[in-house]
């Protein structure tokens, strides 16, 4: 199960990387358009789905790195006890699952409200692609949570195991 957990942060930090990518691209398009004097509207939105794809696909593969949310000065006062660490790790990933489960029901809303709406300069374009990253957001960071909260109650009960 942790190869695939893995796998699948390797694909959304490929697939952050990717738009980021067609971010920079766009940009870089828009201004030399724009220097020569040629008009290309398209770019505004592709930069803007297409940063929003790179900020929520980036946004929760760093939640599989504990990177993403941490209360790092009270992470901090615990650092020689260990145990107090992982019930505090275990309180902040409740805690963000809490949000993961609210993103992926209001993103499935956002996403079947704008199913049918078209880009502005590119009308053959659906926005409800482009707003499916957040549901997707929302359970990848879910899978996430849970597979470090069950990590983390095993260790403290291996933890309590070895103590007795």
């Amino acid at each position: 199960m942790k190869k695939i957990i893995a796998g699948i942060q390797r694909v959304q930090i490929l697939a952050g990387g990717f738009f980021l990518l067609v971010f920079l691209l766009t940009v870089v398009t828009q201004m030399f358009t724009r220097y020569v004097g040629i008009v290309a509207t398209w770019t505004e939105d592709v930069e803007m789905y297409s940063f929003i794809w790179a900020v929520f696909m980036g946004a929760s593969a760093m939640v599989y790195e504990k990177r993403h949310f941490a209360f790092t000065a009270l992470n901090d006062s615990f650092k020689d006890n260990v145990p107090a660490s992982k019930k505090l790790s275990i309180v902040i990933s409740l805690v963000m699952l809490i949000f993961c489960v609210l993103m992926v029901f209001y993103g499935v809303q956002l996403t079947k409200q704008f199913w049918n709406y078209t880009w502005v300069n590119i009308p053959k374009f659906k926005r409800g692609v482009t707003w499916i990253c957040v549901p997707i957001a929302g359970v990848t960071s879910a899978l996430y949570l849970i597979d470090s909260i069950v990590t983390d109650v095993s260790s403290l009960k291996k933890s309590k195991n070895g103590a007795n």
